[in-house]
């Protein structure tokens, strides 16, 4: 299962797996764990083309397996290995099912009104996150807690705005409605692309909340802690990377495929790995 869990890792290129590449090895295995709990619910809703019936019913089913593999008894190998990993590293159960809440939320609408809408959303799906991700790195602070949940809503805000084109071809609208309506840029002009300057406009307003978002989760972090946070500051410098990418392409992500490629994430983990390994 180990093997199975860094495999989900691995295929994925996701900038999860290059940050959390330099962990040691039990801290890294239950990363993989985690991650592949979090890869495989986010597959019960992106994969695939069935009714969104089906999709609740899965999902309904996954929490009731989670729930088994607290005590070891799911039939799922992958849940009782989080299982065994949640008891090591005494993580809270509570973002675990937040986590499949926040993919209920993709089946139950399409649209958010405010900010604090999507908000809601952003934490559920990715502050969970990080909140399991901190209790296996170690930490003594509680607010490195806030840093946690803030660097999860800020990834997840510059991935929504990474993916606009992706999600629209879902029918999504992840951008709250409230600011397409401020610029002047409708959900009609999102599904069929229109790339013009409202919605750079608009890109770039949404791009200065997930910067504000970095810095308050960077304000977060006590200095005592920042040495066993070098994977979370290596996703953060990732993220950031890919926030500045699509500034400096003016947010053409209709046109264009904007991203950090693996040699990039590579390089940018090794670098925040050495910095934390050298310096503290």
């Amino acid at each position: 299962m180990g093997n199975q869990s860094k495999q989900i890792a691995k295929r994925s290129q996701s900038s999860f797996y290059y940050a959390f590449s330099l962990l040691n090895p039990v801290k890294r295995d239950a990363m993989n764990t985690v991650y592949a709990f979090c890869k495989s619910t986010d597959d019960i809703i992106d994969e695939g083309y069935e009714p969104d019936e089906v999709r609740y019913d899965k999902l309904r089913k996954w929490r009731i397996e989670l729930e088994k593999s607290i005590k070891g008894n799911s039939e799922y190998q992958l849940l009782n290995k989080l299982g065994l990993i949640i008891k090591q590293f005494n993580i809270p159960l509570e973002p675990f099912f937040e986590l499949i809440r926040g993919m209920e939320m993709d089946l139950q609408r399409k649209r958010y009104l405010t900010f604090d809408d999507l908000k809601e959303y952003c934490y559920r799906v990715a502050s969970t996150v990080g909140l399991m991700c901190i209790e296996i790195f170690g930490y003594k602070n509680k607010s490195t807690r806030e840093y946690a949940i803030n660097l999860g809503l800020a990834l997840q805000l510059t991935n929504i705005l990474r993916d606009i084109k992706k999600d629209a071809d879902l029918g999504r609208v992840y951008l709250p409605q409230n600011d397409m309506v401020k610029f002047n840029y409708s959900e009609h002009d999102i599904l069929t692309g229109k790339y013009n300057q409202n919605f750079i406009s608009l890109m770039q307003y949404e791009a200065n909340r997930a910067k504000i978002l970095f810095q308050t989760a960077d304000a977060k972090l006590d200095f005592e802690d920042k040495p066993s946070m070098f994977a979370a500051r290596a996703m953060e410098h990732i993220y950031k990377k890919l926030l500045n990418k699509l500034e400096s392409q003016n947010f053409d992500v209709f046109n264009k495929n904007i991203n950090v490629n693996k040699l990039e994430k590579a390089a940018i983990s090794l670098g925040v790995w050495a910095k934390y390994s050298l310096v503290y």
